[in-house]
């Protein structure tokens, strides 16, 4: 039932009979594909594209053509807009102890006591140093801060500090 209300297969009596039907939506889908790659070639290229947010638009507007679709169920998911199963499900949700929290604390209080500072600050220097160049792989650098123990926070405070966040714009 999942397979025949989701992919449409039975929608045509035989869909593989002769490969007619598989033969027509491959075809269907490489002219719906090309006529996509010339936009975005009319566009610049994809870097230009990504650049000026096209790629994310189009991620937001199909995201959004497709709720519609479920809402108004013209798309069927199964167990979703079809077939419910009408039962209350109570999941179980997941509630870190606060002594848990307090002891992470404390366990990185104690790393940041305890390492070289210098040595980590150095660390994260050339990791700013080097996010500078888009040429040059950070991981390494990424590394190498953890390894002298700067803290995860410490490395993303470095990146946020050259790249900035993302804003969803």
């Amino acid at each position: 039932q999942i397979i025949a209300h989701e992919s449409g297969v039975a929608d045509t009596i035989d869909p593989l009979g002769g490969s007619y039907y598989m033969e027509a939506l491959t075809d269907e889908m490489e002219r719906e594909v090309n006529v996509y790659l010339d936009r975005i070639k009319d566009l610049g290229g994809a870097v230009q594209a990504i650049e000026e947010g096209y790629m994310q638009r189009e991620i937001h507007q199909n995201a959004y053509e497709i709720q519609k679709q479920i809402e108004k169920e013209d798309e069927v998911i199964v167990g979703l807009n079809k077939f419910k199963v009408d039962e209350e499900v109570n999941p179980d949700i997941l509630k870190v102890d606060e002594a848990l929290e307090t002891g992470q604390i404390e366990s990185l209080l104690h790393v940041r006591q305890n390492r070289d500072q210098a040595t980590v600050d150095k660390a994260l220097a050339n990791l700013k140093k080097s996010a500078r160049n888009p040429k040059i792989n950070l991981i390494p650098n990424i590394l190498d801060a953890v390894r002298v123990y700067a803290s995860v926070g410490e490395i993303c405070n470095v990146l946020r500090e050259e790249f900035g966040e993302y804003t969803g714009v």
